[in-house]
C-alpha cells in the first residue's frame, strides 16, 4: 500500500474539526429529511413530497462539497513545503506520480466520507418512494463524485504554485467561487436576441463547468430566474468537461512534482530612484502608479497599520487596484451598453441585477480574503507581538487593518458606478432604485467584512481562519438563495420572505424588480438585520483583540 495514502488520510481524520464537519453533516442531512417525513400513516403516492425533500438534500450535499472538500487539498502540498517534508519526499524511492496518487487519494478517502455521512438521509429520501434509483439518486452521487475530483485536483495544482497555505485556501474558494457562479454568466448571457454563433457555443461549454445545470436537470427543475440555467444534456456536458479538466489539472501537478518546484529565481531589478533623469521622467509620463518606484513616507495623519497593510498585501497595492478597478469598470459598462444597443433582450431591470449578483460575487471573493487574515495572519507570523511592542494602542491597530480593507472594497465597488450612471441614463425613473441598490451593497460589504474579520480573529492559523471564513460568508448567502429557490415548496411566503431579509442581496435584486423577487417585502428589514450582525461582530472582534492585547 502507498504510504503516502495512509499519512494523507489519518492526517485529515485526527484532526478535531474533521470530525466536527463529518457530525455537522449527519446531523443536518438528517434533520432536512425528518423535518418533511410524513407525520400520519398516509403515504403519497405522486412522490411530490419526496421530491421536494429530495431537492433540499440535493442541494445541501452540493452545498457541502462546495464548503468543505477544497480545504484539504489546497494546503496539502504547500503545508509539505513550507514544513521541509515536500524535500524528503521527493528524495524517496516513491516516483512523483506514486506522491500525487498518495495524495490525491487521502483527500478523495476525507471527501468520501462525506459523501457517505448523507447516506442515512438519502436512504430515508428513497424510501418516500417516488425518486428512481439510478436515474436521480445514483446519478445525483455520480455528479458529485466527479465534483469532489475535480475540486481535489484542483486545490492540489493551486497548493503546488503557492507559497503560503493560506494563500493556496484564498485562491481554490476563489477558483471554486468562479467555477460555480461565473461559468453561467456567458451562457446566461447570450439567451437575448443577438445573434452570437461561435461565442454562444463556446458559452455552451463554460456553463457546463459548473455543477448547477447538471443537478438542477437530475432535480427535474425547470430555469429559476436565470435563463438557460436548466437544459438538456447538462449532465452528459458537465461528466465530459469535468473528466477532461480534472484531467488537466492532475496532469500539470505532476509535472510540478520535481525539485523545481522550490526554485525562486526572480529578476532582482531597478528602483525607478536609482535610474537615470531620462528614464525617471519617461515613467512618470506613462505610469500613473510606477510600481518600481521607491514609496514615500507615511504623513502623520495616515494610521501607519493601514499603511503597512496596503503596502504588504498584492491587492493593496496600487498598480493591482487600478487594474482590478480598470476590469470592474469595463465590464459593467458593456453590460449596460449592450443593453442600450439593442444587443439582449433582457431589458435594463436585468442587466442590473446581474451587475449586483457579479458585485456580490466580487465582494463575497474579495473580502474573506483580506479581512480573515487580519489578527490571525500577525498571530501566525509573530508580527502581533511586534505591534503589542509599538506606541500604537489596540483600538489604531485594529482600526487601520479595517480601513485597509474598507477603502479597497470602496475602490472597487465605487468602478461600477459607471454602469449604473448609464442605466438611468437609459432609463431615468430607475434613479430611486439604483440608490436603494447601492445602500444594499454597501450594507453587504460591511456585513462581509465584519464577518470574516471576527471569524479570523478567533484563529491562530491563517489558513484556518480563511477557510472558516469563506464557508461562513458563502454560507450566509448561499443558504438564503437555496430557500428561496425552494419558495413554492416546501417553503412558503413567510419562510422565504425571513430568509431573504438575513442579507441585503434579497433586497436589492427585490428593488431592481427582479423576477422572483419582486413579491417580497425587504425593506428595511434586511438593513436592520445586517446592521446589527455588523455592530454584534465587530464587537466580538473587539473582545477577541482586548483579549489578546492582554499581558501574558
Amino acid at each position: 500500500m502507498n504510504p503516502v495514502i495512509q499519512r494523507e488520510f489519518y492526517g485529515i481524520l485526527r484532526s478535531p474539526k474533521a470530525l466536527a464537519m463529518l457530525l455537522i453533516l449527519t446531523i443536518v442531512f438528517s434533520v432536512a429529511v425528518l423535518m418533511r417525513w410524513p407525520s400520519d400513516a398516509s403515504a403519497d403516492l405522486s412522490g411530490s413530497q419526496s421530491l421536494e425533500v429530495f431537492r433540499i438534500f440535493g442541494y445541501g450535499l452540493l452545498a457541502g462539497v462546495m464548503f468543505l472538500v477544497p480545504a484539504f487539498p489546497a494546503v496539502s502540498i504547500v503545508n509539505e513545503k513550507n514544513d521541509g517534508t515536500l524535500e524528503l519526499l521527493l528524495n524517496s524511492p516513491l516516483t512523483a506520480g506514486a506522491i500525487y496518487f498518495g495524495k490525491i487519494s487521502g483527500v478523495l478517502l476525507f471527501s468520501l466520507l462525506v459523501l457517505l455521512s448523507s447516506l442515512p438521509a438519502s436512504a430515508a429520501c428513497y424510501a418516500m418512494g417516488g425518486i428512481d434509483f439510478t436515474a436521480e439518486l445514483g446519478l445525483l452521487y455520480f455528479v458529485l463524485l466527479l465534483l469532489v475530483i475535480q475540486y481535489s485536483t484542483l486545490g492540489m495544482l493551486v497548493s503546488s504554485y503557492a507559497q503560503t497555505s493560506d494563500a493556496a485556501v484564498r485562491i481554490t474558494y476563489s477558483a471554486v467561487f468562479a467555477l460555480f457562479f461565473l461559468t453561467l454568466i456567458p451562457h446566461a448571457f447570450m439567451q437575448g436576441t443577438g445573434d452570437w454563433g461561435m461565442l454562444k457555443w463556446v458559452g455552451d461549454w463554460i456553463r457546463y463547468l459548473s455543477p448547477l445545470p447538471a443537478v438542477m436537470e437530475i432535480m427535474g427543475q425547470s430555469s429559476v430566474a436565470s435563463a438557460g440555467l436548466k437544459e438538456t444534456n447538462s449532465t452528459l456536458g458537465f461528466v465530459i468537461v469535468t473528466l477532461v479538466s480534472s484531467l488537466l489539472f492532475a496532469v500539470k501537478t505532476l509535472t510540478r512534482l520535481n525539485y523545481r518546484i522550490f526554485d525562486k529565481s526572480r529578476a532582482q531589478g531597478v528602483i525607478t530612484d536609482d535610474r537615470g533623469l531620462g528614464t525617471r521622467v519617461a515613467r512618470r509620463l506613462f505610469y500613473i502608479v510606477d510600481p518600481q518606484r521607491r514609496k514615500a513616507g507615511i504623513p502623520w495623519f495616515l494610521n501607519p497599520v493601514m499603511v503597512k497593510e496596503f503596502r504588504c498585501r498584492r491587492f493593496g497595492r496600487m498598480q493591482w487596484l487600478l487594474r482590478l478597478i480598470a476590469f470592474c469598470a469595463v465590464v459593467s459598462m458593456i453590460l449596460t451598453s449592450m443593453t442600450a444597443l439593442g444587443v439582449t433582450s433582457w431589458g435594463v431591470n436585468s442587466i442590473g441585477a446581474l451587475l449586483v449578483v457579479l458585485q456580490v460575487m466580487l465582494v463575497l471573493v474579495l473580502t474573506p480574503s483580506l479581512a480573515s487574515g487580519l489578527i490571525s495572519g500577525e498571530l501566525d507570523s509573530g508580527g502581533w507581538a511586534l505591534l503589542r511592542m509599538t506606541p500604537m494602542s489596540a483600538r489604531q491597530v485594529v482600526t487601520g487593518k479595517i480601513l485597509s480593507v474598507i477603502w479597497t472594497l470602496l475602490l472597487v465597488l465605487m468602478a461600477t458606478l459607471p454602469g449604473y450612471i448609464m442605466m438611468i441614463v437609459i432609463q431615468p425613473t430607475m434613479i430611486t432604485q439604483v440608490q436603494i441598490v447601492l445602500i444594499c451593497l454597501g450594507w453587504t460589504a460591511a456585513y462581509v467584512l465584519a464577518v470574516s474579520a471576527a471569524i479570523g480573529g478567533m484563529f491562530r492559523s491563517t489558513a484556518v481562519s480563511t477557510t472558516m471564513s469563506y464557508v461562513l460568508v458563502i454560507a450566509l448567502f448561499l443558504l438564503p438563495m437555496i430557500v428561496w429557490l425552494r419558495r413554492e415548496a416546501p417553503f412558503g411566503q413567510d419562510t422565504v420572505e425571513a430568509a431573504l431579509k438575513s442579507n441585503p442581496v434579497g433586497a436589492a435584486l427585490g428593488a431592481l424588480q427582479t423576477p422572483g423577487f419582486e413579491s417580497y417585502d425587504l425593506l428595511p428589514a434586511a438593513w436592520w438585520f445586517a446592521g446589527f450582525v455588523t455592530l454584534f461582530m465587530l464587537f466580538i472582534l473587539g473582545i477577541q483583540v482586548w483579549r489578546l492585547t492582554r499581558p501574558d
